[in-house]
């Protein structure tokens, strides 16, 4: 698998389950998101447009995702909300395309058009590392079945990590408006928290 079949594989709508820890704290946040993924095929002129954003050549692309997300997290304000959208381009290194750029017009940590390096290990599972003027961040994606996917990641700032979090994803049935997965596959709440994010 390279990283568009990755992608690919991850384009419909999902329940993010999530549990961060704030290290500094010694404290667990429990949340959610309901996430819907369009795969961006690599003429499509939202990739170009990244591209373009980043002076890097819209032929280099493979494709890419229009991605939105609205969500919440046990700790927040009334004021507060965790809604947005984002798109992001995959620029596969020439002599690999299991490794390469991922260039959004907003990152993770923070809210500033960036560029990230990705690479797939052995076991399909997709790395991103993430550089910011004031922090990092690392990543790992992985499927555990076709409608069930994983998610990592770790926050550095200041010399010291400041969150780490867990997410499991399932995949929505768009029809039903239910998961595919059968009742029994899906993760218990316990499961949940006991990892983080």
């Amino acid at each position: 698998m390279d990283a568009i079949e990755f992608f690919n594989m991850s384009a419909g709508r999902w329940r993010s389950l999530r549990t961060t820890h704030h290290l500094a704290f010694r404290q667990a946040e429990k949340g959610f998101s309901d996430i819907n993924v369009t795969s961006l095929t690599a003429d499509d002129p939202q990739v170009a447009e990244i591209c373009k954003m980043h002076d890097i050549d819209p032929s280099l692309a493979a494709g890419g995702a229009h991605v939105t997300w609205n969500g919440e997290m046990a700790w927040d304000k009334e004021d507060e909300n965790h809604k947005g959208s984002t798109v992001f381009a995959i620029v596969p290194d020439p002599d690999d395309p299991r490794r390469g750029r991922m260039l959004r017009e907003r990152g993770y940590a923070e809210i500033v058009p960036v560029i990230g390096r990705f690479e797939m290990d052995e076991e399909d599972g997709l790395t991103l590392i993430t550089e910011y003027e004031t922090m990092s961040s690392i990543e790992r994606f992985w499927f555990v079945g076709p409608h069930v996917r994983m998610r990592s990641s770790a926050v550095k700032r200041f010399g010291g990590f400041n969150t780490s979090t867990f997410c499991t994803e399932i995949r929505i049935d768009s029809d039903s408006n239910t998961t595919t997965t059968s009742e029994a596959d899906k993760p218990s709440a316990d499961f949940i928290s006991a990892f983080g994010w």
